[in-house]
């Protein structure tokens, strides 16, 4: 058995010999509720993924103005388990296709 290498021009990205397929993406949607207070909210966002506590705060007022705010935009299994999470925390979340 014969392995051949293709070299390339440094810079040069090798031609794939099938088309790329992107994984599709979906929107993780945190929804306003009468239960949960400002600060619980932001601490699960905080907890589930991992952002500054500014942007944090800016989804959840979002979130309370517009009933509605963007958290991140992921492919489906992780969505799903920031969905979860969040869901954990008594939030109400939401995926949709991008």
């Amino acid at each position: 058995m014969t392995i051949r290498l293709l070299s390339t021009a440094p810079g040069v990205r090798p031609v794939l010999d099938r088309p790329v397929t992107r994984l599709p993406l979906y929107r993780v949607l945190l929804h306003n509720d009468d239960v949960n207070t400002m600060e619980h909210v932001v601490e699960a966002l905080v907890t589930v993924f991992k952002f500054e506590r500014a942007l944090c705060e800016r989804i959840m007022i979002e979130a309370h103005a517009n009933r509605v705010a963007l958290c991140t935009v992921e492919p489906l299994e992780p969505a799903e388990l920031h969905r979860d999470q969040l869901c954990s925390y008594s939030l109400i979340v939401t995926l949709e296709p991008e």
